[in-house]
């Protein structure tokens, strides 16, 4: 065996935390948030930040920081300008690459795929509808009924900002029920924000990450009506789903990964990879994702493969903005 060989051996036998010492700088990791604080994103983040410092060794630090502004595009944008050494990172959704990108005339000043460097994929957020308490409906197919009936009530739906997953999913249950564009949206800077407008009665209903409503939900501050994807949540087994009340076939969800500047070099790439994989394999993480509200990603999860889900994502996005017909601008 030559030397190259050997190195190349002696690499794949040495342990995951000594590799991430010897391949990023000895400083902290910052994990970026697009939103404001309690917050989907940023309960994720956090979650994953405090589990990921256990893969990258002893001394190792994750600190998550909160740049909010126009659903992750402002995070985003700052994020390409960054270097490329593995110590800026950011936890994004959704939103800010794959939905806003086809919904602003124009599109982004950043390319989601070419801008970037796909890390790995984190986790899902399911959505939910929630309502006041006084909100006219005893469950989630007389909630279903009341929409159906029309806007005359002038129910207004909070979300978490223009141009966020929970906003267009707002938006597509109207076209779902004949009702498109008919509905009048209150925007809020954070998820946290929109489910407390709606505990305090200032909108009537919204739709949020489940993320940022499980707490409320299960004080019940806010109803949790019905969850916009096709399956229900284990730690809320009686909450049914949109498509079995009334709904058929409905299904919009989020979603969070962990990307970079672009050009990141592969070995950095890889190394951060292993530790996020490493992380969503723990128990520990998954339970705590769980009862927040969270389901964390096991499937392959390659940064090769992260790239294609992102590819993917982006072209199933653009079929929700033609839907809807939300146009935005940054």
């Amino acid at each position: 065996m030559n030397r190259r060989s050997l190195l190349a051996a002696a690499a794949l036998a040495m342990p995951a935390v000594a590799r991430a010492q010897q391949v990023l700088p000895d400083r902290p990791i910052t994990l970026v948030s697009g939103f404001s604080p309690g917050g989907s994103t940023d309960i994720t983040a956090r979650l994953l930040a405090d589990r990921m410092q256990g893969f990258l060794g002893p001394n190792s630090r994750v600190v998550v920081e909160n740049r909010p502004g126009a659903s992750g595009t402002v995070a985003a944008e700052w994020l390409r300008r960054q270097q490329p050494d593995g110590t800026i990172l950011m936890l994004n959704e959704a939103s800010s690459h794959a939905l806003i990108p086809h919904a602003v005339a124009g599109g982004t000043r950043y390319n989601p795929m070419d801008d970037f460097t796909h890390v790995a994929i984190a986790a899902n957020g399911p959505l939910i509808m929630v309502a006041a308490p006084n909100f006219p409906a005893a469950n989630a197919a007389e909630a279903v009924a009341k929409l159906r009936a029309g806007p005359q009530d002038r129910l207004p739906y909070a979300s978490s900002g223009v141009g966020s997953i929970p906003h267009f999913a707002a938006e597509s249950i109207a076209v779902a029920l004949g009702l498109g564009g008919k509905f009048e949206h209150i925007p809020y800077r954070s998820g946290g924000l929109m489910v407390e407008s709606i505990a305090r009665g200032e909108t009537a209903w919204g739709v949020a990450v489940l993320a940022s409503a499980a707490a409320q939900v299960r004080d019940n501050r806010v109803r949790g009506i019905a969850l916009t994807g096709l399956d229900r949540f284990p730690t809320f087994p009686d909450i049914p789903t949109l498509a079995e009340s009334g709904m058929p076939g409905f299904d919009i969800g989020n979603w969070f990964a962990v990307i970079g500047p672009p050009r990141m070099a592969p070995a950095v790439t890889e190394t951060l990879n292993r530790a996020i994989n490493s992380a969503l394999r723990d128990p520990q993480l998954q339970e705590r994702f769980l009862v927040a509200g969270i389901t964390a990603y096991t499937r392959p999860n390659t940064p090769a493969d992260a790239r294609a889900f992102f590819q993917a994502e982006l072209d199933k996005f653009k079929g929700v903005v033609d839907r809807t017909g939300v146009r935005m601008e940054l």
